[in-house]
């Protein structure tokens, strides 16, 4: 919130889950968290080390039940492995840690009634209805919207305005529509029918084949996309423009200084100065004015500015390709050391990337045949953006793995798995997260899952344990 006087008022505060220090106290997790807990910090009163699994669910049961005497929501349990060194050799995905995993309690739901259906367009052109509700309380918030995600669910629900609905909130977080009461509907009820037409340019809709979303066509032209794309652009993870925001994208884009995050780098100081316009803040209702006072647009500026910084995975993520993710976006940077060489990879190349399938192909080759889409990038490059990734030159310790994709899973005896991985790399051998045709090599150690496993041998991928790794580095 930008109001600091509002959030003042709220009784804010913490609960810590995890003690991170350059040296260790303990070799434990739980023994950590005492550790922090004696410093006077706030650690959990109701954690538990649980030595089987019986013991996990036991507590589940008793916390699925006494959730509600808790000063706090919560939507579950989350177990964690204990030994700091299997949580080392788990390791993360890009999203979330191996070694800790959550139990969700079955979710609350609310009946409420349905008021209307408004249809949002996203920034990749998709259309998605969004149920108006008779504000009702779920799990100590008050729920006025939720989502029907596509015109499948619309149909499976046979959803129609005026109906007593069933209301929970997905993952605890997104509210969402589950179920009609049927009881209770009037003999009069209208099904309720996706649109055919754009809600805000209305350009005709179209669906692709295989996919449940409806997308507006006009890319070019219809408002909502054209500032996702920019609001996408400056986010957190892409380019990270902190000094900007929705409303401030908003304002500029309807004072006619925006229609392409290339547009950003072309802003002064002079130009959003005393810009401003009256808003709703959502939080309580009122009016308020948000002005490009000095100081507001001298952030901008600068923040603009900084962002030039910003590496090139994170620049291509920032782009918003469809189908290019964070994950993704580091792959193809990895494997094409410039946007220049991406974008004059063809079909084949594309698909040699780990992980990159014929969708994501696609996806890239149409993106990049866009002349409006090729005329962004050149003048983000003339703008001083990074689209040239920074290759630290590594002196291998041999050239026995040269160009070999080899997986790592399971653990392991005597190494860590990024120990292993580290070895691979030092002998020219290039680690990969997943089994395919593409793979050449596998070093497996105990509990390697079943389904790689499985999957691996109908590929015949040839399988190592780390005591045939390391005889194969020493021959």
């Amino acid at each position: 919130m930008q109001e600091s006087a509002e959030v003042a008022k709220r009784p804010l505060d913490l609960i810590l889950y995890q003690l991170i220090a350059d040296e260790r106290f303990y070799s434990r997790h739980y023994e950590n968290l005492l550790k922090a807990k004696s410093w006077g910090l706030p650690v959990s009163e109701h954690m538990k080390k649980c030595g089987t699994f019986e013991e996990v669910m036991d507590f589940i049961r008793v916390w699925d039940k006494k959730r509600r005497e808790l000063s706090f929501d919560i939507d579950g349990v989350v177990i964690k492995v204990n030994a700091l060194s299997q949580q080392k050799d788990l390791a993360s995905t890009a999203k979330s840690p191996r070694w800790a995993i959550a139990y969700k309690f079955e979710t609350e739901r609310a009946e409420t009634k349905l008021l209307s259906i408004d249809f949002q367009v996203g920034r990749t052109g998709a259309v998605t209805p969004v149920a108006n509700l008779d504000p009702v309380q779920l799990l100590g918030t008050t729920v006025k919207r939720a989502s029907l995600h596509n015109q499948d669910v619309m149909q499976e629900l046979d959803i129609r305005v005026g109906d007593s609905v069933y209301v929970e909130k997905g993952g605890e977080i997104i509210p969402k529509i589950v179920g009609v009461n049927i009881e209770a509907r009037k003999s009069d009820a209208v099904p309720a029918n996706f649109i055919s037409h754009c809600p805000v340019c209305s350009t005709p809709l179209e669906r692709k084949e295989g996919e449940s979303a409806w997308y507006c066509p006009n890319d070019l032209g219809c408002a909502p996309q054209i500032k996702g794309r920019i609001e996408h652009f400056i986010s957190r993870k892409a380019m990270n423009i902190e000094s900007l925001g929705e409303g401030k994208i908003e304002v500029l884009f309807e004072n006619g200084l925006l229609q392409t995050p290339a547009d950003l780098y072309q802003l002064t100081y002079d130009q959003i100065f005393g810009l401003h316009k009256i808003i709703i803040d959502e939080a309580t209702g009122k009016e308020k004015k948000l002005s490009f006072k000095e100081k507001t647009a001298q952030n901008i500026i600068e923040g603009i500015e900084k962002s030039k910084t910003v590496a090139y995975p994170r620049v291509l993520y920032a782009l918003g390709i469809r189908y290019v993710g964070e994950t993704v976006a580091k792959k193809l940077a990895q494997a094409f050391s410039s946007i220049d060489a991406l974008m004059q990879a063809n079909f084949e190349m594309l698909k040699q990337v780990d992980e990159i399938g014929e969708k994501i192909a696609e996806s890239l080759l149409n993106y990049f045949s866009s002349e409006r889409n090729v005329k962004i990038i050149t003048s983000l490059k003339e703008s001083g953006l990074n689209f040239e990734q920074v290759i630290e030159e590594k002196v291998l310790t041999s050239n026995k793995l040269s160009d070999l994709k080899i997986l790592v899973s399971g653990v392991f005896s005597h190494f860590t798995r990024d120990g292993i991985k580290e070895e691979i790399e030092k002998h020219g051998g290039i680690n990969v997260s997943s089994v395919s045709a593409k793979t050449d090599l596998i070093v497996a150690g105990e509990n390697m899952g079943p389904a790689k496993l499985e999957k691996a041998e109908k590929l015949g991928i040839k399988i190592i344990n780390e005591e045939e790794l390391m005889a194969l580095l020493k021959d």
